[in-house]
């Protein structure tokens, strides 16, 4: 397959990943008429994808660092099954400046950003400062790391309490710490540091005010390597456990649509303005009175990506190996028409009622939802495993309907229909259907707080 007439050719393609999301993506390269290679840890031998590839290679044990982080394992499994390019999914090394400059210098192509733009947005104030420019709305913050306790105490003095330290180089919600006040900050930003060093090998932080009622609205933008960017909507991900997603929606059910609007077009703009090519996220933070913040850029495909599928019938992974290609977009803003709503909730093997700790173990029995406009994003089937060694995302449940009332029900059905056993397993489906049913869910007034809120009475 081959894009604009300058573009790479690209026949096969290496999934650096696993999960439902290597399924996922390996189902579009063969829709693509594309050679699938698989590339898997010991624990996952016997994993759904790599019973659909075309070739796999087994690239180390089970610790993540030793096998989908092993970037040199997966360029040479790359190199000797002539793939000529590698999607890498999300987490892992998706958002790595490093590995896309060496799939670069190898010949391979990279599917997502250049490494130049991940280097700039990975870095979360990097990224702000690049965002400033382009003129998004900023949190008061600090634009470069802060070096220590006291450089926090006098920014948080400036910007005003509550503040939250993040880690510079995060992503995915890990690594931050909130200071309610002065005498809590010192503890914070250690902590967040420590964090930071821990999960991102970079002690960096920085500083935000913190918005402890907020919502949190992302939008989907797709960019080509000929200066065309597009966005696809916004989807509402407030439903949140310690900065974790659980339920994502779009549109987003209580914002206006001219705010909804704007959103979109600033991200649209300040992905042209860093030559972003792909699909990506940019991620907002919306207050009370209506105002929306930017926070920061997944630069790569999102757990969530199917509610956007859903109503605007786009195959984002598609997009992004067309672009990856050399492809212009092959539609412009005024071809994307979302339509109805579209949920999703993630189904974790996790127990809610031991602190969500995870239930690893083998799947006895599975029993997932059907019906109309309801799709289902696994790796899971009788027999699986549920690795302790990894994410406990065991599948993805998506449904549409031509509104919001509708596609609650909709959902609500497909959460019963949920059904797990095995030795000590357990899932979030129940607590997922508490949620929505909660008063403050459906009438669309909750806040990123909804889940500690309903935690905390249920330990009351």
């Amino acid at each position: 397959m081959s894009g604009a007439e300058t573009g790479p050719r690209i026949d096969t393609v290496l999934i650096a990943n696993r999960g439902e999301i290597a399924l996922r993506v390996a189902r579009t390269c063969r829709e693509l008429g594309l050679r699938v290679v698989a590339v898997h840890s010991t624990e996952d031998d016997g994993a759904a994808v790599v019973d659909f590839a075309d070739e796999t290679v087994r690239i180390g044990p089970a610790p993540a660092k030793r096998s989908y982080l092993n970037a040199a394992a997966i360029l040479q499994a790359a190199l000797q099954t002539g793939a000529d390019a590698i999607h890498p999914g999300y987490g892992f090394l998706s958002e790595d400046p490093d590995f896309a400059e060496a799939c670069a210098a190898e010949g391979i192509v990279f599917i997502g950003p250049s490494a130049r733009v991940l280097a700039t947005l990975g870095d979360k104030t990097s990224a702000r400062a690049a965002m400033s420019v382009a003129g998004l709305p900023l949190l008061p913050g600090s634009l470069e790391p802060v070096p220590d306790a006291q450089a926090a105490a006098d920014l948080a003095d400036s910007i005003g309490y509550p503040v939250i330290v993040k880690a510079a180089a995060g992503g995915g919600g890990r690594g931050m710490r909130v200071a309610a006040d002065r005498a809590g900050l010192p503890a914070a930003f250690a902590e967040a540091r420590a964090s930071a060093l821990a999960l991102f090998g970079s002690a960096d932080v920085y500083l935000e005010r913190f918005l402890a009622d907020a919502r949190h609205v992302e939008v989907q933008i797709l960019c080509d390597g000929h200066g065309n960017g597009v966005h696809l909507g916004e989807r509402d991900c407030t439903v949140q456990r310690r900065h974790q997603k659980l339920i994502e929606e779009t549109p987003s059910p209580s914002l206006p649509r001219s705010t909804a609007a704007e959103m979109c077009a600033a991200a649209v703009r300040g992905a042209l303005s860093v030559g972003y090519q792909g699909v990506g996220t940019f991620e907002f933070l919306v207050d009370g009175a209506g105002r929306y913040w930017f926070m920061e850029v997944n630069p790569r495909i999102q757990v969530e990506h199917p509610v956007t599928e859903m109503t605007t019938g786009i195959d984002l992974v598609r997009e992004q190996i067309l672009v990856a290609a050399g492809a212009a977009l092959g539609f412009t803003q005024a071809d994307v028409a979302a339509r109805g709503t579209a949920v999703e909730c993630r189904i974790n093997a996790e127990d809610p009622e031991r602190g969500f700790a995870p239930t690893p173990g083998l799947v006895s029995d599975l029993r997932l939802p059907g019906g109309p406009f309801t799709r289902v994003d696994t790796y899971a089937a009788p027999g699986s495993k549920v690795s302790a060694s990894y994410d406990s995302l065991l599948a993805k449940v998506v449904v549409w309907a031509p509104d919001r009332t509708q596609a609650l029900a909709r959902m609500r059905r497909a959460l019963a229909e949920v059904r797990v056993t095995g030795p000590g397993m357990r899932t979030t489906a129940g607590f997922l259907a508490d949620v929505l049913a909660h008063p403050a869910f459906v009438a669309a007034e909750h806040t990123t707080a909804l889940v500690d809120r309903i935690t905390a009475a249920d330990a009351g």
